[in-house]
């Protein structure tokens, strides 16, 4: 009876096909944008935590200027950073296994006749450690270079395509700025970027060569430390903060001048954000969902005003109200099934696509898809119900007389 019922459903839908499609719309609609929207969700939530994740483990950063400025920031007025204050840190935080102080500015390199703007850092050999670097040619900078301040340098694989094309740059001389440097190292490449910026894009020099040459002052921008595994990043940033409050000579009513980032908390922060900004997405996508239900409703009652006659010969020749409520409820089921159905599959293509075009992972949610279906459904039962109690109740002798 059941099957007999839906095969029903199915030649009444296929006997009027654009109406049926135009009925259908807002539901594939509402469901393609609500999967979409989450699954590019997914996909941002997913390159953030890759994005921190490819900064280092149990990784801290300390930069000077007033607190909630951010990773980037900093101020002017603020003390800046020595290599005193690394020094001091590794020496009285036990927890702690290893430093490395950076600045950083933006300079024109140029080789030959071709030149690009890159982010130049001056820093140490730890660096590569704690930020997870590996060389893929090359070698790091020896204890001579980074005492002297020997300007030499390693290169990004961004950098090194844009001035020599494909191949090792090792032993070759560039100009960084105003001065000449040698390749000694080309990084790994990474297929990650961190926040959106190429992190391939780099070129890295000891700090003393940065410091003489390019920045002309003895600070530092920021010091990266990591901790112990097994100690929890609150802990050592309390250690931090006492450590600093103590050399910068902060009294108790005094703020801070500087700030502590935990990269974990950064992520939990920036996932928080796309998350909630998913669900406000999807929240609206899924008024469609509504929209699309009552054009079900619309389309059935014009349905049985259209099929009176019909109602009353199958009421005529012994069906029940139940067997003609089931008639137009399953119609309107099998109708929103469809539309949940060609919604999916227009949802992840237009996932992929926009996962693709933001270059971030395509991360599908089956928990999403299954709900977007059940709730397809379940717009068909609500939104059909009325429709078809309306047919099911008709009285056999009118529904005849109808013309």
């Amino acid at each position: 009876m059941l099957l007999e019922t839906v095969l029903l459903a199915f030649a009444t839908i296929f006997r009027n096909k654009l109406r049926s499609f135009l009925t259908v719309l807002g539901i594939i609609i509402g469901v393609a944008s609500v999967i979409a929207m989450v699954t590019v969700g997914q996909g941002s939530t997913a390159q953030v935590q890759s994005d921190v994740a490819s900064l280092g483990a149990n990784l801290l950063m300390i930069r000077p200027g007033s607190p909630g400025r951010g990773p980037g920031g900093g101020s002017n007025d603020a003390p800046p950073l020595t290599l005193q204050d690394m020094d001091a840190l590794t020496r009285d935080i036990p927890d702690l296994v290893a430093a490395t102080p950076s600045s950083a500015k933006s300079l024109t390199v140029v080789f030959g006749e071709m030149n690009h703007v890159v982010q130049v850092t001056g820093t140490d050999n730890a660096f590569l450690d704690i930020h997870g670097w590996s060389l893929a040619h090359g070698r790091p900078f020896s204890e001579a270079e980074l005492r002297a301040g020997t300007p030499v340098c390693i290169l990004g694989t961004t950098v090194s395509s844009a001035l020599m094309g494909e191949g090792n740059p090792v032993g070759t001389s560039i100009r960084v700025g105003s001065i000449t440097c040698e390749v000694v190292g080309l990084l790994s490449k990474r297929e990650a970027s961190t926040f959106g910026q190429d992190d391939n894009d780099t070129l890295i020099m000891p700090l003393r060569a940065f410091q003489r040459r390019i920045s002309g002052k003895n600070d530092v921008q920021a010091i990266s430390v990591t901790f112990r595994d097994g100690t929890t990043s609150e802990a050592v940033t309390a250690e931090i903060q006492s450590l600093m409050r103590e050399r910068r000579h902060l009294s108790g009513d005094q703020n801070d001048d500087f700030n502590v980032f935990d990269m974990k908390q950064i992520s939990s922060m920036l996932t928080g954000i796309t998350g909630v900004l998913t669900g406000l997405l999807s929240a609206v996508a899924a008024i469609s969902l509504l929209v699309g239900g009552i054009g079900i409703m619309n389309i059935m009652l014009v349905s049985v005003t259209e099929r009176t006659r019909e109602i009353g010969i199958r009421m005529a020749v012994g069906a029940t109200e139940f067997q003609v409520l089931m008639q137009f409820l399953v119609e309107a089921i099998v109708l929103s099934l469809i539309g949940g159905s060609l919604g999916i599959l227009l949802g992840l293509g237009l996932g992929a696509g926009g996962s693709y075009a933001l270059h971030i992972g395509f991360v599908p949610d089956l928990r999403i898809i299954a709900a977007s279906f059940v709730f397809s459904a379940v717009v068909g039962v609500v939104f059909g119900f009325f429709p078809a109690r309306r047919a099911a109740r008709l009285d056999p002798i009118e529904a005849l007389r109808h013309q």
